[in-house]
C-alpha cells in the first residue's frame, strides 16, 4: 500500500517538475518579488537607520515572512487549482476514479508535492535573505518560521481544490490569479497591513491571508494585528470550509461519473 503512495507522489513529483510554467510562477515568482521589494527596501531602511537611533524591524526580515506566505500559498493554489483542473479536462480524473487505486492517494501525493515545493521556495527566501539581504536569526527561529509556513498553507490546498473542480483546464490559471493576488494585496502580503487604506484593513480580517502572514510576523516578534490564538483558529475555520466546500465538489464529480 505505501508502494501506491509512493509511485503516486514520485510521478505528480516529476509531472510538475516539467511544467515549466509551474515552477516559473511557484518558485522564481516569489522570489523576484523579495528580490525587488524586501531586498531593496531592507537596504534603503538600513541607510536610514544609520543617519537616526530609531531602529524598527529591518524591511528585509519583515517581508521575509510576508513574502514566505505568499511564496507557499501560490505553490498551493497552482499545484492543486490548476493541476486538478487539467487532469479533470484532460480525462485523468476519471483514469484514476476507475483504478484501483486507493483514492486518499491522489490528493495525499498532490498535498506532498505543493508542501515540498512550497519548502523549496522557503529554503531559497531563507537563503536570499540571509546571503544578501543581512537577515539573521538563532536557528530555533529560522526552523519556527519554516514550520509555520509550511502548516499554515494546508487551507490554500483545500481551497485550490475547489478552484480545480470548478474551474476548466484553459481557465485555472486566470481563476488562480484572480483570486491569488488580490488575496496577497488586500491580505497585506506586498505592503504592510499598516500601510493599507482602511478599507482594505477592515476587509482584510476577512481573508486567510492576513490571518496566515500575521502568525509569520508574530515568529518574527514584530508587531501583529490581535492575538495569535484567533489567527490559529481563523485558519483553522477556513481550511474547514474549504476542506467541506471541495470534498462536495469531490463527491458531485464522482456522481456526474458513476450515475
Amino acid at each position: 500500500m505505501l508502494r501506491i503512495y509512493w509511485m503516486e507522489s514520485k510521478t505528480e513529483f516529476l509531472k510538475f517538475i516539467r511544467m515549466r510554467a509551474y515552477v516559473v510562477f511557484t518558485v522564481l515568482f516569489p522570489l523576484m518579488f523579495y528580490c525587488f521589494f524586501g531586498l531593496a527596501m531592507g537596504q534603503q531602511q538600513s541607510m536610514a537607520q544609520q543617519q537616526g537611533p530609531d531602529a524598527m524591524p529591518p524591511m528585509a526580515r519583515y517581508l521575509l515572512a510576508t513574502y514566505g506566505v505568499f511564496g507557499v500559498m501560490g505553490a498551493m493554489l497552482y499545484g492543486f487549482g490548476v493541476g486538478v483542473a487539467v487532469e479533470r479536462g484532460l480525462g485523468w480524473l476519471e483514469l484514476k476514479r476507475a483504478s484501483p487505486m486507493p483514492p486518499a492517494a491522489y490528493l495525499i501525493a498532490k498535498g506532498v508535492v505543493s508542501l515540498s515545493f512550497g519548502g523549496l521556495v522557503v529554503a531559497l527566501l531563507f537563503a536570499i535573505s540571509a546571503a544578501f539581504g543581512g537577515v539573521r536569526m538563532p536557528p530555533l527561529q529560522w526552523l519556527e518560521l519554516a514550520a509555520t509556513l509550511i502548516a499554515g498553507a494546508i487551507p490554500f490546498c483545500a481551497l485550490g481544490l475547489i478552484i480545480g473542480n470548478l474551474a476548466g483546464p484553459n481557465s485555472a490559471s486566470a481563476a488562480v490569479n484572480s483570486i491569488y493576488m488580490p488575496m496577497a494585496f488586500c491580505g497585506g502580503l506586498w505592503i504592510p497591513y499598516d500601510f493599507l487604506p482602511h478599507g482594505i484593513q477592515h476587509f482584510a480580517v476577512l481573508l486567510p491571508t492576513f490571518h496566515f502572514a500575521q502568525l509569520a510576523l508574530a515568529v518574527l516578534h514584530a508587531p501583529i494585528q490581535g492575538s495569535i490564538g484567533v489567527h490559529v483558529e481563523a485558519l483553522a475555520a477556513f481550511t474547514l470550509i474549504f476542506s467541506g466546500l471541495a470534498w462536495i465538489l469531490q463527491v458531485r464529480g464522482r456522481e456526474k461519473m458513476y450515475g
